[in-house]
């Protein structure tokens, strides 16, 4: 089993211990309101797994040196379901997202990119202690179920195009009829200290040298398409890792070019990044392609407070039943999440408020057009959390500091909150 655990991130086995171990037989056993506290306000496979996808055969001639690109499988899913097996038990408590107190900007804006990811994700900015990666993380209890198909390594949409690996697009048009499971949406972190290589995958050069295979290696992104890529203090990213996540930001695809082989796959994910001001600004490159900002500050009342500390102590006190105390919550944000995300399709914004929102684009001097679509986007997952078909001026007036503060011109000598001036100018424009 401690084999099995290392396969999907050791390259260095010989092709002889990787078939070894695609060929041993695995089993697994089959397997109150939104918030009282929360006001909207402003403010082919068969099972087998193509890990990567691609493999070079060599062969040496007595002229010429030939190259043969052929598939490498190896049994991934039966390792896989060993890992989950292994790491059941040992996985870390999460804390309830129901049991956060306070912080109701940061919670809406996560709920809201889980309704609708085409948001662009959240930019969580505060000071330290304030609960922003735990917020992050207790996320991942309510996020819900999606079709990939069987044994793809990047998760491909069955039915989406453009969600899909190159191999999985081709074998679909073939004709060929694919194996679809249902698995949660998955979230990844991304450690300050990661490598270039472990981000965007490898292609195991050794291994061509010396066994004439050249096998790739997915890295982080792969592992986050479809799902969240959380980065915590994302300020303090090293400048070559902020590259790559704006590319793949930008393009929605990830492309591992080395020693003359060119491999894309899919990278479309929800990027969420917490930190603290103090420690540094981020690029405004990076933080453009955040869909929300949310800004978390320090719970000042003193019986709140009390509250928090006292909720945590029993958390670790007994993290079972703890999370025990909060499963009819946690399951009825479950059911809410699940219905806004059907019926999001459905919700109408008036083409006059779409103007009126343009509008305080313009006058704020918001550069380029996500601050708007960003802003309709939100709008109506919001109407969709709150069971509404149609999109409400209040609605607006929730999302849009969010959606626009991170976007206005810094001024220097400016002492007011940027959030504070787009709701003046939101006022101003729908009055």
């Amino acid at each position: 089993m401690a084999m099995a655990s290392t396969l999907g991130a050791s390259s260095s086995y010989s092709s002889k211990a990787v078939l070894a171990m695609a060929s041993i037989p695995f089993s697994s056993p089959s397997s109150k309101p939104l918030f009282p506290s929360l006001s909207f306000t402003p403010g082919k496979s068969n099972g087998r797994k193509y890990y990567g996808g691609i493999g070079i055969q060599c062969r040496k001639g007595r002229s010429q040196f030939h190259v043969k690109v052929t598939n490498v499988a190896t049994d991934i899913n039966s390792v896989e379901k060993v890992q989950k097996l292994a790491d059941k038990g040992s996985q870390r408590p999460v804390y309830p997202f129901a049991a956060i107190v306070g912080q109701d900007e940061m919670k809406l804006c996560l709920l809201l990119n889980v309704i609708d990811p085409k948001i662009g994700g959240v930019m969580i900015m505060g000071d330290r202690g304030t609960g922003k990666s735990t917020a992050v993380r207790s996320l991942v209890d309510l996020l819900p179920e999606m079709k990939i198909v069987a044994g793809d390594p990047y998760n491909s949409d069955p039915e989406d195009l453009e969600l899909m690996g190159v191999e999985v697009r081709e074998r679909i048009l073939s004709g060929e009829e694919l194996p679809i499971v249902l698995t949660k949406i998955n979230m990844v972190d991304l450690p300050l200290g990661a490598t270039e290589d472990r981000v965007c995958g490898t292609i195991d050069i050794e291994k061509a040298l010396t066994e004439g295979v050249k096998a790739f290696e997915p890295g982080l992104l792969a592992k986050a398409n479809r799902g969240i890529l959380y980065v915590d203090e994302v300020n303090l990213l090293d400048d070559h890792l902020v590259d790559v996540l704006l590319d793949s930001a930008a393009s929605g695809w990830n492309t591992v070019e080395r020693e003359g082989i060119s491999i894309s796959h899919p990278a479309r994910f929800i990027l969420i990044g917490s930190g603290n001001p103090e420690e540094g600004e981020l690029r405004p490159q990076l933080l453009d392609r955040f869909g929300m900002h949310a800004q978390v500050g320090t719970v000042r009342d003193a019986e709140l407070r009390v509250k928090i500390v006292e909720e945590r102590a029993q958390f670790d006190k007994n993290p079972k039943e703890f999370r025990d105390s909060y499963q009819a919550e946690q399951e009825k944000l479950q059911q809410q999440i699940a219905s806004a995300r059907t019926s999001l399709s459905s919700v109408q914004i008036d083409h006059d408020l779409k103007v009126k929102i343009s509008k305080v684009c313009a006058e704020l001097n918001v550069d380029g057009l996500r601050g708007d679509i960003v802003t309709n986007r939100a709008a109506k997952a919001l109407a969709a959390l709150k069971g509404r078909d149609n999109v409400g001026a209040e609605d607006i007036a929730t999302v849009i500091p969010n959606c626009l503060r991170h976007r206005l011109r810094k001024d220097p000598l400016e002492s007011i909150d940027s959030g504070l001036l787009v709701i003046e100018k939101f006022y101003e424009v729908f009055s």
